[in-house]
């Protein structure tokens, strides 16, 4: 089952076309960042693949958060 997640898409860590390299600059970021929490590795709903990284921690969960919000399918959680 597909998790899906609220996120203000400005708040992105990285936006990549490729989701091995998303997954490895998640790690990264996270080995670097040990203090932040859970890294998220999403996928955008909308048009050809893309994937960002997110912190777990500014997941939104206010459904009528502003419009400037979008929809993701958490790929994998690091």
């Amino acid at each position: 089952m597909d998790e899906v997640v609220l996120f203000n898409p400005g708040d992105s860590i990285g936006n990549f076309h490729d989701y091995h390299e998303a997954v490895q600059t998640a790690q990264i970021y996270q080995e670097r960042h040990d203090e932040s929490g859970h890294v998220l590795v999403v996928k955008s709903e909308h048009g050809e693949p893309s994937f960002d990284i997110f912190l777990a921690e500014q997941q939104l969960t206010d459904k009528s958060e502003p419009s400037t919000t979008e929809r993701y399918t958490v790929s994998k959680k690091i």
